[in-house]
């Protein structure tokens, strides 16, 4: 029923919870304004109108017996009253913020036969009252018929609830300021940096804080025994590996050819495995140029003998990145594309909020149902892109998310328009 409310609704946690906050004090000031305007200006009005009544009606029985002018000396100077005969206004008039003036008009026409009155003046009462076939004009002070002042009880509590929103606000700042700093350690962590956090705040906050920190601990030992264990394994693969290939080097029958390359795919693949356990494991961010960077993984796949078109210039653009997985990650999408490709063209796009590097081939490419599988570590998709060729073992799409995750965006399969091939975009986030 009340969807249409969440399109107007603030979406950080700061600005709901002020909104908590502030439309209870809001809603509690309109109300208590509402009865303050019932009750003070129109009750207490109408009385002090009912009182003053009785003198002006003093004053207009002793004008008709005596006239104007002895009225005025003998019972309405004392009385702060002014009687006169004087013809009726042309406009009479009353200011907009009047709240009271409404509830004096309305209660001298149900005592008087009441021809005009002026409220122009906050100060004073014009009045024009017609009795025992003349037409008196009544002039009195403003304090006869409403309260001095009346404003002021609003704009005390208008001024009060300003300061205590503002000092409720302060407070409810400090208090999120912890959930905050737990987001951001949490945000830095995911992208795969470690930054300094205590916690801190009420008792819900510091447990939260204190178990991000132990899951932080156990996912930083389980990383560094993965890498150790693959290290491990390389290092005892690699002797008798080194030993095949020293024994095949010494033999000449032709099956000999064949065992060595298959030894070197072996060699290829623990480096792959090693690669994809080390990529941005120690790696801080560092300000880095990244048009430069990027020209220096186009050159690198060019030297091996690959061709790479550019698209657009490069972009002039200093960031915060990792730059060794990143410069592994670029190469690796323009080795892969020009591996199952014949055209390779990469292009470069600075958005508002994040850097997309896209690299594109006129392959086979990889059909949409498979594209989310072909990011995953070990991943072989041989009938779409060929990987059985040269000992692939499906970890340089992995290697790709894996940074760009790490730099706070994705990677994103689809279709070159142009090319027909895979489109492999590198969203970094600025």
């Amino acid at each position: 029923m009340f969807g249409w409310l969440k399109r107007y609704m603030p979406r950080g946690l700061y600005g709901r919870a002020a909104l908590i906050v502030a439309l209870p004090f809001l809603a509690l000031q309109i109300i208590v304004s509402v009865v303050f305007i019932q009750r003070h200006f129109e009750d207490v009005t109408r009385q002090m109108v009912n009182t003053t009544s009785v003198m002006i009606s003093e004053v207009l029985r002793a004008a008709d017996e005596t006239g104007v002018a002895t009225a005025n000396a003998e019972v309405a100077a004392p009385l702060g009253i002014r009687l006169s005969q004087e013809p009726l206004p042309e406009a009479p008039g009353r200011l907009w913020y009047d709240i009271s003036g409404l509830t004096i008009n309305s209660r001298m026409e149900e005592i008087y036969d009441l021809r005009a009155i002026d409220l122009s003046n906050i100060r004073q009462v014009e009045a024009w009252i017609a009795w025992q076939g003349d037409v008196y004009r009544v002039s009195f002070g403003r304090p006869y018929v409403s309260a001095r002042n009346p404003h002021q009880l609003l704009v005390l509590m208008l001024v009060a609830g300003a300061v205590m929103i503002l000092i409720a606000f302060v407070y409810l700042r400090n208090q999120l300021r912890p959930i905050r700093r737990l987001a951001a350690a949490s945000e830095a962590f995911g992208r795969g940096s470690i930054v300094p956090y205590t916690p801190s705040g009420a008792t819900e906050v510091r447990a939260a804080g204190s178990s991000f920190l132990a899951m932080r601990a156990r996912i930083e030992r389980q990383i560094e025994q993965r890498t150790l264990m693959l290290s491990g394994v390389s290092h005892d693969l690699r002797t008798p590996l080194t030993r095949m290939r020293l024994a095949l080097s010494m033999m000449d029958e032709p099956e000999a050819a064949d065992m060595r390359r298959d030894v070197d795919d072996m060699n290829g693949m623990i480096d792959a495995f090693l690669e994809f356990a080390r990529v941005g494991a120690a790696e801080e961010m560092v300000e880095t140029d990244l048009g430069a960077l990027i020209g220096e993984c186009i050159e690198d796949v060019r030297r091996m003998g690959r061709k790479v078109d550019l698209a657009g210039a490069l972009p002039e653009l200093t960031m915060g990145v990792r730059p060794i997985g990143l410069k592994r990650s670029v190469t690796n999408l323009l080795s892969n594309a020009a591996r199952y490709g014949k055209r390779v063209r990469l292009s470069c796009e600075v958005l508002e909020r994040s850097v997309r590097i896209r690299v594109e081939d006129d392959g086979p490419g990889i059909s949409e149902a498979e594209r989310e599988a072909a990011t995953r570590p070990f991943t072989r998709l041989d009938p779409a892109r060929g990987q059985n060729e040269g000992g692939s073992v499906g970890l340089g799409l992995a290697i790709a998310a894996d940074t760009a995750r790490r730099h706070g965006g994705m990677l994103r399969l689809g279709e070159s328009e142009d090319l027909g091939g895979l489109s492999a975009d590198l969203i970094l986030a600025r």
